[in-house]
This record gives C-alpha cells, structure tokens and sequence, in this order.
C-alpha cells in the first residue's frame, strides 16, 4: 500500500516517501546499511521504510561536515542568523504536515505535535536576534597602556543526539544556536523517529542548497546506538548534546569527557507538584492534569510525584480522579484526544511492570493502572496513593503513572521534592509571597526549573532549560545558554612600549 491509500497524503509534501534513505551526507542521500520499519505507536502498523547508514556512511558525513566548518564559521553570525530565519520560514509553511508526522510516528496528539514544530520556529526566532547579540566584554586592566577584552568564536561541530519523545523541537533548541554560533550540526535522531529526522533535514537542506552553502553544515543520521557512539567517540566534535536516560548520559558524559570534549546532558526527571492549603485547587487541578497526562506521562517534565496539603488532600483528590475518568484516549490524529499512545510496545511492558511493582507493595490504585486492549499502544492514566518511601517513587516510570502523598508544611513539601535522585522541574501552587519566594529561593526546590502557579512541564524557549542532579546539569535554549556553543577566549593587548607585569610583580 501507498502512502496515500493509509490516508497519508501529506508525505509528499514534506519530501517523504514509502522508502527513505536515512542519512544526509555531504548535501546528498545515501545510506548503505540495513532497512528498517517506522511503525506507528496508534496501531503498531508499518508507516514507510528507512535505509540506515553505516560507519562508514557516518565517516564519510564527518569528514565532509569538518570541512564544511572551516567556511562556516567565517561567515559573519548576521548572515548566519539570516539562514536561520529562512529555515524558520521553511518549516513555518509546513507546520501542519510537520505537525500530523510527529502526532503519526511519535504518538502525541495534534496540537502538541504542531507545538513541537512550532517550538523550532520560535527557537529560529530566537536565534535570528540572537546572531546579533554574541556579545563579549571590555574587561579594565590594572596595567597601563593594556586593554583586556573577551572573544567568543564558534566551536566548530556540535553534536546533537535527540530522544523520541521530543524527535524534533530538542534539536531545534540545539541546533538553532549552535548555527547562529558558527558551528556545524550532526544530528542523530532517535532509532524509532526516522521519518521526523529526515522530514526535518530534507527542509534544512533546501534552505543550504538555496543559498549555495554546503549541505555538509547540516549533517544528520537515522540510526541505533553504534552512530551514537561515533558521535560521543569523535573528537572533531567538541560538544556534545545529549538527552535520554540517566544510564546512557553517564556513559555518553564517560566516552565525552576521556576525550577531553564538553557535554550538554538533558537526563531523567522525577518532577513534583506541592498544593499548599491556599491554593487556587481548579486552577491546581487542571495544571496537574495536562503536567501527568500530557504526552501520555513521556515528557521529561511530567509530574510524577503529587504532594497536597493534608487539610485539602480529600478535595483535590475527588476533584483529580473526577477529570482523569473524563480523559479521552485514543487516536491523536483524532479532534478531542487528550491521550495518545505509548510510543512502543517495550513502554506498554515497563508501564505493566510499573503497575505490578505498586500492587506489590500494597499501593492504592485510585484511577487507572490498566493497558487498554486494542492494536496500538494505550494505557489508562493512573493515580496511585502512596508513601514517599516506597522505592518506586525515587524511579521514573516513563508513562501516565502519577504518585500521591500528603504533607503537613511547606518545609516537609520541600524536603519531599529535593528527595529523589532528579532534578528537573518543580512546581508548588498557593498565593502566599513567603511560601513563593522560599520554594524559589536557596532553601527550596533543587530543580532546574522552579515554577509558582504553572504545571511542570511546557517551558517556553526565553530561558533556559534543564535540570540538576541526575538530570544532567545541561541547560538548552534561551538566556545566556549559547556561551555553551562557543569558545571563550581573554584577550589582554598591549598597546603602549613598556611591559608592566600583573600583580605588581618586577621582573628585574
């Protein structure tokens, strides 16, 4: 069957078709490594094929991409800014198709994947006034006659490794800046997101060919882990940006940093939400909603762990499992889906094997906790009573699986947050600017990301993003975030005859 007879007609439009080569190399396809099959996660039925590359697929695109570089980064960073915004434009014009590919081979609904694609638009926003700004300083000399002064110079490749769950708005926040910076990008998408890498890319690589720059600037590959160790092994590749699980970043970080290269790790998070007793509980109510079940619970900025205050917990509860029993699953191509699949049978297992380990220790399942039997991957939305102790609580079950506990004062609550081995995103509900300015302060969360009033997860791309801890300690995106992509250098110059020496020291 054709792409048109599953109702996919939007392939062509986006440069797709029912088999894809799976890397871009040097301005051109190729790939000479074995098929695979992107399967849709609604029904677990084959979408299109994707040829791989290999090694030597994957050296042929670095030599190229390193040579690329050299005439990269003298391209001044306007000019540069000026190719970002044209591939904001590009992928503004497909927004939608862009939009229903994410929604098909990941698995969230529509809106937030049209969200993910317009994210990178923003993020070339961003970065198209950001290539104006890559400011250093004038920094005052204690000697005379001396100026002293910072350069900021691209680094030359970043390396961008991207997960399934966000396949291409993580890129973005990656490769938006690293261009603007002056460096190339190699990006390996996630192995079971073929079909957004390359749909993605073939748009990057219309705005390079356009304007007659070498294709070789953005190199990217389909693919499993042995190109992901290239990646972390290259030392043509000084920085390395990474998101995935605590377990692979430890080793990514291990193999990155032997070779004396920088990693920008965006890991596991555990994230809570505190509802102090002067909370607005509607306003609480819906935020925790969409920060549990959003995505199906596979957002790295989920809430897992829900802490009420004692005196309203039986009011936030019913209020809670009320809206979760309202949720609509299914189909997230489908007007009114709020929950998608998981995005592979493997996650369908780890989420049954999630609900064993809770029934195990005697856990309270107030909602939930079952796979919904049909040919895709879904799973009810679940909310579980428990104890901060449980083991299970410290882990990251990466579905719809919300944990709830009850809590006494804000100093308990806090405690509670800063207890598990993450660190991303926190938030805590309540209208008291001494409980606010707390939770914010050096005694309060120990998250990367610290919100008042707001779920957990849908950060915007002005500040920066990323957590502490096991999360990684990377921060992507907006603020100060590109002085990671490029490399600093103090300049002191010497402009007078005389050669006074710093600290006073006379060298004879």
């Amino acid at each position: 069957m054709g792409s048109e007879d599953k109702g996919l007609g939007f392939f062509k439009e986006i440069g797709l078709a029912s088999n894809n080569i799976g890397s871009y190399i040097n301005g051109q396809w190729k790939a000479n490594g074995s098929s695979t099959t992107s399967l849709s996660p609604s029904n677990n039925q084959a979408i299109a094929q994707v040829t791989e590359p290999t090694l030597q697929d994957y050296e042929e695109g670095l030599n190229a991409c390193n040579e690329a570089a050299k005439i990269w980064m003298t391209v001044p960073a306007p000019k540069r800014g000026e190719i970002v915004r044209q591939i904001g434009e590009a992928l503004r014009a497909k927004l939608e198709p862009l939009g229903k590919l994410v929604s098909l081979e990941m698995g969230k609904i529509l809106p937030e994947g049209i969200g993910e694609v317009q994210e990178i638009i923003d993020m070339c926003d961003y970065a198209v006034g950001l290539s104006r700004q890559l400011n250093g300083q004038i920094i005052p000399s204690e000697r005379p006659d001396h100026m002293m002064l910072e350069t900021w110079n691209p680094l030359g490749i970043v390396g961008v490794i991207t997960a399934f769950n966000f396949p291409c708005a993580v890129l973005g926040w990656n490769a938006c800046i690293a261009l603007v910076c002056g460096n190339c990008v190699v990006w390996k998408g996630a192995p079971t997101t073929p079909l957004i890498t390359i749909a993605v890319t073939k748009l990057v690589a219309e705005v390079l060919e356009k304007n007659n720059l070498p294709g070789a600037i953005f190199t990217s590959f389909c693919g499993g882990a042995e190109i992901g160790q290239a990646i972390a092994k290259d030392t043509r590749i000084p920085l390395v940006s990474f998101t995935g699980s605590t377990k692979v970043g430890l080793t990514v970080q291990k193999i990155v940093n032997e070779r004396f290269g920088k990693c920008l790790l965006e890991l596991s998070g555990n994230n809570a939400i505190i509802v102090m007793d002067d909370a607005d509980i509607k306003l609480a109510v819906r935020s925790i909603l969409f920060a549990a079940v959003g995505t199906a619970g596979q957002r790295c900025t989920t809430c897992r762990r829900l802490f009420v205050h004692e005196s309203i917990y039986k009011d936030v509860l019913d209020q809670l499992v009320e809206v979760y029993k309202q949720v609509k699953i299914g189909d997230p191509l489908e007007k009114g889906t709020l929950v998608g699949p998981l995005h592979t049978r493997s996650s369908v297992e780890n989420f049954k094997n999630g609900i064993s380990a809770i029934k195990s220790q005697a856990w309270k399942i107030l909602t939930g906790g079952s796979i919904v039997d049909s040919e895709g991957n879904f799973v009810q939305p679940t909310i579980v009573e428990i104890s901060p102790d449980a083991p299970v609580v410290k882990e990251e079950l990466f579905g719809p699986v919300l944990y709830v506990m009850k809590f006494q004062t804000l100093e308990e609550a806090i405690i509670l947050n800063n207890s598990v081995p993450q660190g991303l995103s926190s938030s805590i509900f309540t209208r008291r600017p001494e409980a606010i300015f707390k939770w914010i302060g050096p005694r309060g969360s120990d998250c990367g990301i610290v919100n008042v009033n707001i779920p957990t997860n849908g950060a915007e791309i002005g500040g920066a993003f990323g957590g502490e801890k096991a999360t990684g300690g990377g921060r992507e995106a907006g603020s100060d975030s590109w002085k990671q992509y490029m490399r600093r250098s103090t300049c002191t110059i010497n402009y007078g005859s005389e050669l006074p020496l710093a600290q006073g020291i006379n060298f004879g």
